[in-house]
């Protein structure tokens, strides 16, 4: 599956993208027109779920369309970025993404393939942050050889045929094998497009020059607030280096986001307007991702997650942040509306993760494993049959159960879709049913503790009392008319004319109705 429903891609792409690539002067207007069209195909005319679910997927779309929008407009953007910034993010993973080629695949697994992959070819990294999932440090070793994380790459982009490849860590931008890096993999693969997770510490005006002119790769700078929350976790004069690191970034035209990590110490900051405004109109950060704090890393504990009150302020502020604001800002945890659920496993549209060891698991915040990367290549195998343990295929069973290829009201609960963070009950059944092994000392020690398990489950179990009320009113019920948010129409569009949406689903400017994507 590609980012957007595959009807509306294709008829979209020659009425509306075309002209957001291409023309400046249309590109305003193009975008609305898209976000119209958008409209019409995944809340009107979409299949499956609740029209407030579609609703919801469609938002955090509409966003993505204005960020790369912003991107594109960018004054002072490197050609070689612009350029595959429309041929490679629009072109091939916002509207193909391998549509039509995925015959062989389907054939093989009855469903479609996942849409990305995140490989952290490294473990070392030059900062000590408090609770890293990781647990990285400046003196770890593990790597995976250059020859391996390409295969790796050539072998999605040929098997699962997308083009989005996603980069972790560790600090990326330490790992070398062979004479080469982060950089050498992004020319390597021109056909693809890099998202890369980095602390942003190594973004010196020479790396970001070389991010200008490989043009394919965009870093996500990982903040957990202000100057005194950032260095609290991350260490004394981290914060200054991000800034400066996003200077560099803006003086060569290389677009940028954010990584957030809500904890419960700052999980209210995060989602403030004052937040957003700082980093997204000051700092020039074009997106974001909200990740909640994942107790599986150094120093495991439950203490520094956010708690059930705080998760459910911060959805409240996100649906704000979102629908109102307009910044792309996914929380992989409260966002289950617009992701479709968990996103582990392999799933159609969805992902997995490959460590520094080769260790394959169901995602990045989940540590166990039935197979190495490196063992499946060593016995003639390929990317495929990482997919095919009971592992991998009993955690996509259940998404679907839970509501993948539901519809209506039998959709569950996807305010809180996440098999570890809200259903440990069955994570942990599942680990030990398929004999999955953990892949550091961390996951083996929380396996096998009754506190850990117990402290998961009470936050499960309060968390979900605590929303489904929500999910039932506000997503599965009121289908006669949308929530209550804002249409999606961005205040930069409103100079030029007013929208909203009325109780039927029309887009109505000047006192008009007009209907949708005409």
């Amino acid at each position: 599956m590609s980012l957007l429903d595959y009807k509306f891609a294709r008829k979209a792409a020659p009425q509306a993208i075309n002209l957001i690539l291409g023309n400046s002067l249309l590109r305003k207007q193009a975008v609305k027109y898209a976000r119209k069209y958008m409209y019409q195909s995944l809340v009107e005319s979409g299949d499956g779920y609740t029209r407030n679910i579609r609703y919801e997927r469609y938002t955090i779309l509409s966003n993505l369309i204005v960020t790369v929008e912003k991107a594109l407009t960018s004054r002072n953007i490197s050609p070689a970025v612009r350029k595959k910034l429309l041929d490679l993010f629009v072109g091939r993973v916002f509207l193909s993404n391998g549509h039509g080629r995925w015959d062989d695949f389907v054939k093989e697994f009855g469903a479609e393939p996942p849409g990305f992959i995140t490989i952290s070819p490294g473990k070392k990294c030059n900062l000590a942050c408090t609770g890293c999932y990781a647990g990285s440090g400046a003196k770890s070793t593990e790597k995976l050889d250059y020859s391996t994380v390409n295969r790796i790459i050539r072998e999605k982009t040929e098997l699962w045929h997308n083009f989005f490849t996603v980069i972790s860590g560790g600090e990326p931008l330490m790992w070398r094998s062979n004479g080469k890096g982060i950089i050498d993999l992004c020319r390597d693969n021109p056909d693809n497009y890099f998202l890369m997770y980095t602390n942003g510490t190594m973004i010196d005006k020479k790396m970001a020059k070389q991010m200008a002119e490989a043009g394919n790769l965009t870093p996500a700078i990982s903040v957990e607030g202000f100057e005194k929350e950032t260095d609290e976790r991350r260490g004394s004069g981290v914060f200054k280096e991000i800034l400066q690191a996003m200077a560099n970034l803006r003086e060569v035209g290389v677009p940028f986001g954010i990584s957030v990590t809500a904890t419960r110490s700052n999980a209210e900051i995060v989602v403030g307007d004052e937040f957003v405004d700082f980093y997204f109109e000051k700092q020039g950060a074009v997106y974001g991702w909200m990740f909640q704090y994942m107790p599986i890393g150094r120093s495991i504990t439950l203490d520094m997650m956010v708690t059930p009150e705080q998760r459910k302020r911060m959805f409240e502020k996100e649906k704000h942040l979102i629908h109102e604001k307009h910044v792309f800002l996914p929380d992989f945890w409260n966002g289950g509306a617009f992701s479709e659920g968990c996103l582990a496993a392999g799933r159609p549209g969805g992902y997995i993760y490959i460590d520094w060891n080769g260790s394959v698991t169901p995602c990045v915040f989940y540590p166990y494993s039935k197979n190495n990367i490196k063992e499946v290549y060593a016995n003639g195998g390929n990317l495929n049959d990482t997919l095919k343990t009971d592992l991998m295929v009993g955690i996509r069973e259940w998404q679907s159960e839970y509501g993948l290829k539901k519809s209506g009201k039998d959709v569950h609960n996807f305010i809180a879709p996440c098999g570890i963070r809200d259903h440990y009950e069955f994570t942990h059944s599942h680990i030990l049913r398929t004999k999955a092994q953990p892949i550091d000392p961390d996951a083996a020690e929380a396996i096998k503790d009754p506190l850990y398990y117990e402290g998961l489950v009470a936050y499960n179990n309060k968390f979900n009392s605590m929303t489904e009320p929500i999910w039932q009113k506000e997503f599965i019920g009121n289908e006669g008319g949308l929530s209550s948010h804002s249409t999606g129409i961005h205040k930069d569009d409103e100079s030029e004319s007013s929208h909203s949406i009325n109780g039927n689903g029309k887009i109505v400017e000047s006192e008009e109705e007009i209907p949708v994507g005409k």
